[in-house]
């Protein structure tokens, strides 16, 4: 069987790596939260495996997904960022989840900044789209920050979402 090797990608605070045995405590844990609310939470231990193996196959399934975000000056593990495209979605999706501690210091910025940069050059993936709930307003601030613009409001039963369009490699 062949193994996809997942790229190591830095921004100027962050490394992007793939996710370890060791990351999935604090995977469940962020999953289990109130933080979740807005992409499937809360949930239990075992649901938050079934999500933490979806995001880690993707890159052996579609040749790209979603890395670990751990800060360059510590190593802890931040949060994930990266591209995702379950069979059910139209396209890619470039997301990202920040854990508790780790915002309002430019971390989800910068890992989302390197996520979309090394999306476009290495995967060919231009003008991604981010999917957020309506309700999530710190995220609709990052996507908007990112150059980001909502193109529409989409609702799969669980909730409107809006679309947030990133801007085309050579306008970012």
């Amino acid at each position: 069987m062949m193994t996809y090797r997942i790229p190591v990608v830095d921004g100027t605070q962050v490394r992007l790596r793939g996710f370890r045995m060791k990351d999935f405590d604090a995977y469940a844990e962020f999953y289990a939260s109130d933080r979740a609310c807005h992409v499937g939470g809360p949930m239990d231990r075992r649901t938050a495996w079934s999500q933490f193996a979806s995001d880690t196959s993707c890159w052996q399934l579609r040749g790209y997904g979603m890395w670990a975000v751990e800060t360059q000056d510590t190593g802890e593990l931040a949060g994930w960022v990266g591209i995702v495209e379950p069979a059910y979605y139209r396209e890619p999706e470039l997301g990202w989840m920040v854990r508790d501690g780790f915002e309002g210091r430019g971390i989800a910025h910068d890992a989302a900044l390197a996520a979309r940069d090394y999306a476009n050059s290495a995967f060919d993936l231009n003008r991604l789209a981010s999917f957020i709930s309506a309700g999530n307003s710190r995220s609709i601030r990052l996507a908007e920050r990112l150059g980001a613009t909502c193109e529409d409001t989409r609702d799969r039963g669980f909730g409107p979402y809006h679309v947030y369009r990133h801007p085309a490699e050579d306008a970012a």
